[in-house]
């Protein structure tokens, strides 16, 4: 690529008209926090230009410079509606600045939370997958019990996990334990679903070769149906506390900070499991 295909971009003058703006006088009374936003503003544009520098594909530096362009696009509508015009309810929604320096005091707090909330999903999501991968490859292997299991799951899986959320209260003895809970029901239906699906219709000349090579039952299942059928599968603490919690105390400001930790959170899982689907399906390509 080109200097000006990499370089001069309408993401590098939205980050100039950022810097601008806070160059306004404030009409928000008590201190804004502007210095915070430059930081954050200045770190993303030094990593734009090096991750500019790399990428090889025109597609993958547009679609990245196109995310950078619409968080400063972001920064200038909010802090112009906020700390320089005071168009909206302070205390509903403060100046970025205000957020950033709040996150930055309680990046301890938010790392804890991190951690509780990503630990609590993986548990569930790794018990219901394993279980439901389990069990739909037996009942999938079935025509028979596929069919009719098929017809259960969608009943189940219809029924919203937050319904069972006083159940597992009642009968579980942490909030941890039903925040698995939770997650395991809303990940074991799909996944059930969708193994019988992909194993019902994995192609009958692949398992009839591995019936002429011998190949056992349980190999079967599991080195010859299930990577054929790949393709076919679609508390106390943590985050949703964080913001909970001071949500019902009117701390807002904190509240903002929740919700953009918990963006970004799931924005790099979906990253990462989407490498992992990748790896997984590489014999496709």
């Amino acid at each position: 690529m080109t200097f000006k295909k990499r370089y001069l971009r309408l993401v590098h003058l939205l980050f100039i008209v950022l810097l601008l703006i806070q160059l306004l006088p404030d009409k928000l009374s008590g201190d804004t926090y502007a210095q915070y936003v430059v930081w954050f503003a200045v770190g993303v544009e030094i990593l734009t230009l090096i991750v500019s520098s790399f990428i090889k594909k025109p597609i993958g530096l547009t679609l990245f410079v196109d995310i950078v362009s619409f968080i400063y696009g972001l920064l200038i509508a909010w802090t112009l509606a906020t700390a320089k015009f005071n168009l909206l309810k302070p205390a509903l929604f403060p100046p970025p600045g205000r957020v950033f320096w709040q996150l930055i005091g309680d990046y301890e707090k938010i790392i804890t939370n991190i951690f509780s909330s990503v630990g609590i999903i993986l548990q569930g999501y790794l018990l219901a997958a394993a279980a439901a991968i389990i069990l739909g490859l037996l009942l999938g292997s079935s025509e028979r019990l596929g069919n009719v299991a098929t017809y259960i799951s969608k009943f189940l899986g219809a029924i919203p996990p937050i319904v069972y959320i006083p159940y597992g209260i009642a009968l579980l003895p942490t909030f941890r334990s039903v925040s698995v809970f939770v997650i395991f029901l809303a990940t074991f239906w799909p996944v059930l679903a969708g193994t019988m699906s992909g194993v019902m219709n994995v192609d009958k000349k692949t398992i009839d070769s591995a019936k002429v090579l011998n190949v056992g039952k349980i190999t079967m299942l599991f080195s010859v149906i299930l990577p054929a059928s790949l393709e076919m599968i679609g508390a106390q603490s943590g985050l949703g506390y964080y913001i909970k919690n001071y949500s019902d105390l009117g701390d807002y400001t904190r509240t903002l900070v929740g919700l953009i930790v918990i963006g970004i959170v799931i924005v790099v899982i979906s990253f990462v499991f989407n490498k992992i689907q990748k790896y997984l399906l590489r014999w496709k390509h």
